[in-house]
């Protein structure tokens, strides 16, 4: 019964995380479309850093410890494809610190990127969650 309740905790997290993954570089690609100083500008910083700190950094800090959790209730360390799913987890989680910093340099006021850079890495996680899940669906090794 402990599985079930840790597995679908790690389910909800996930969700949340995922879905502030493939949000923030949306409105970053938006946020380049203003002018610095703006008043849609300052509305931006507050989304990106709400969404940052109440939703995605809790749910990832979630989605971590509860994956964890499962992962040695059903001694999935023992498993190759677990060692790829965490290994494309990590790279997921590298993503969001970028994605922290790039908050960061917006509330600065001092983002360099363009519009077209916010695009392309939009496509990043949902690439890697494409992995995560097939790797832990179908589980091909």
């Amino acid at each position: 019964m402990a599985y079930e309740w840790v597995k679908a905790l790690h389910v909800i997290s996930i969700i949340a995380w995922m879905a502030g993954l493939l949000y923030l570089p949306r409105l970053m690609v938006y946020h380049t479309k203003v002018p610095v100083g703006s008043e849609q500008s300052e509305l931006f910083k507050v989304m990106e850093r709400r969404l940052m700190k109440a939703i995605m950094t809790p749910a990832m800090i979630a989605s971590w410890a509860f994956g964890l959790w499962a992962s040695v209730i059903t001694y999935a360390w023992d498993q190759p494809w677990f060692h790829a799913k965490l290994g494309l987890v990590v790279l997921l989680t590298i993503s969001h610190f970028f994605m922290m910093s790039w908050v960061k340099a917006f509330k600065e006021d001092r983002n360099t990127r363009p519009e077209k850079f916010f695009r392309a890495v939009n496509e990043v996680p949902t690439l890697l969650m494409i992995g995560i899940v097939i790797l832990v669906i179908v589980r091909p090794f």
